[in-house]
């Protein structure tokens, strides 16, 4: 049995994990789209890994490369994919942000 997702803030922009909010990838990708750009990202993630136990410095930089292309063009780095002008508040700890009342009520 899989754990529970991650809660998700009510206006859909953030996850929290162990406290902290992480931004949440644009839910106006269709869904092809998105299957694609997560599948890039984990075989990104996969070959940091490999790079890491190789000790190959070079391959690791061109795959982190690779995940922050992914995760920018999933929505969860770079510009916001919002449009109604709110500040990003990725990383920071829930109980510290706007969500705090909301997050305290989980």
């Amino acid at each position: 049995m899989s754990p529970p997702p991650p809660p998700r803030t009510p206006d859909g922009r953030y996850i929290v994990v162990r406290g902290r909010l992480w931004r949440a990838a644009n839910p106006g990708l269709d869904e092809k789209t998105r299957a694609r750009l997560v599948a890039e990202l984990m075989t990104a993630r996969r070959e940091v890994g490999a790079a890491l136990a190789a000790k190959d410095a070079a391959a690791e930089a061109e795959a982190r490369g690779r995940v922050d292309a992914a995760k920018i063009a999933l929505g969860e780095r770079g510009p916001v994919w919002w449009t109604d002008g709110a500040p990003d508040q990725n990383r920071r700890m829930a109980r510290n942000s706007s969500y705090a009342a909301w997050f305290e009520g989980l």
